[in-house]
């Protein structure tokens, strides 16, 4: 077996390793319960109306897609998870909304050069494991002009804490796969998009979450509905101390980032990104 074939089937391997942990749990919950506001704040960022051509990268259930068409768009929503556009054509349809789904990898999108006036991303290229081709991707398909849309959360922020503290109970991760929180850094996104892309305007913003009574029911609703959660903490769940420890961390980190003793209301931090093709 060449070296060229290994990769090819480690990454078929991963790439399936992620689909399934997408699938557990109910990410379209903690789209529409948590944060619904961020995707229709990233589609008015990304100046999205009636008659443009938008993509959404790692849609998901349609968080972001949705409200670009409504707006008037021509969207195609594409995501590596069967079961997340299965569950975003539910949705449209309940709100008679018409777009396209596609199942699609986001390193290797199925559309052409240069095909689409806006894509944008919601919370979503941050979690494909090579970020050099997420973003090299993200520049093929978009038209010299076009607007490019990203909003992801930051290292700092909440969600970013929460990923380095899962971290320590996760299995080790595969050689060349990226923190998915660095797309929240805005000198790691200039990298990424470089000299093709001109007008970048990075703000790093919060959206309150006030859903959770006590910081053991954030815990629990992650361990729930959030695959990646859900993922860890069947990694150790042989290991009852390790359980433990890491249900004990979470709380605690719930906790620690309240916005007043006796409270679980949290700001979680995301940096939205704009930014042009370059024509």
């Amino acid at each position: 077996m060449t070296d060229d074939v290994r990769a090819v089937e480690a990454d078929r391997a991963l790439k399936s390793k992620h689909r399934q942990m997408w699938a557990m749990g109910d990410y379209p919950a903690v789209a529409a319960q948590l944060v619904p506001e961020l995707g229709p704040l990233l589609v008015q960022a990304c100046g999205v109306t009636s008659g443009k051509r938008v993509l959404d990268v790692a849609a998901g259930s349609g968080n972001a897609a949705i409200p670009a068409a409504m707006a008037g768009a021509d969207v195609v929503a594409c995501d590596l998870t069967p079961e997340l556009l299965a569950a975003g054509r539910q949705l449209a349809d309940e709100q008679g909304v018409r777009l396209e789904w596609r199942e699609a990898d986001a390193e290797a999108l199925p559309f052409a050069e240069a095909e689409f006036d806006t894509v944008m991303s919601c919370l979503g290229v941050m979690f494909a494991p090579h970020h050099q081709a997420g973003a090299d991707e993200l520049v093929r398909v978009c038209r010299p002009g076009g607007t490019i849309g990203l909003l992801h959360w930051t290292p700092e922020g909440f969600i970013g804490q929460m990923f380095a503290t899962m971290k320590q109970y996760a299995p080790a991760p595969p050689p060349g796969a990226q923190p998915p929180p660095l797309w929240g850094q805005e000198e790691h996104v200039r990298a990424l998009l470089g000299d093709r892309v001109t007008g970048i305007e990075a703000r790093r913003r919060t959206v309150r979450v006030d859903r959770f009574e006590k910081p053991e029911d954030f815990r629990e609703y992650f361990k729930a509905c959030y695959g990646p959660t859900i993922a860890v903490y069947r990694n150790i769940a042989d290991d009852p101390d390790r359980v433990a420890a890491l249900d004990r961390d979470l709380a605690d980190l719930a906790q620690r980032n309240a916005k007043a003793a006796g409270s679980t209301v949290m700001d979680w931090e995301y940096l939205l990104v704009t930014a042009r093709r370059r024509s």
